[in-house]
């Protein structure tokens, strides 16, 4: 259902990319996945937003699941040095 979801929302170049879906192995933490995926938003900005933000707007999310432990960081296209941490 959300791949389903995701699929009709991905027209004209917008919608999800996945970019690196991989094994990834930590010392710490141990066997896990890590996954990069960048998501298209442009089209779904106000069209105040829209004048402002470049034509190619993506956040980028890069997660690191070592199940029941995952690290996820959210980063902007439009403003490089502002991110987001998330440790659960």
């Amino acid at each position: 259902m959300i791949s389903k979801h995701s699929h009709e929302q991905s027209d004209r170049g917008e919608g999800v990319e996945v970019v690196q879906n991989e094994p990834f192995e930590d010392p710490h933490h141990g066997n896990g996945q890590f996954t990069e995926k960048r998501v298209y938003l442009n089209s779904k900005l106000p069209s105040w937003a829209r004048a402002v933000v470049p034509k190619i707007f993506y956040v980028t999310e890069k997660a690191w699941n070592y199940y029941p432990y995952t690290i996820t960081e959210y980063t902007c296209s439009f403003l490089p040095k502002f991110s987001i941490h998330i440790e659960t």
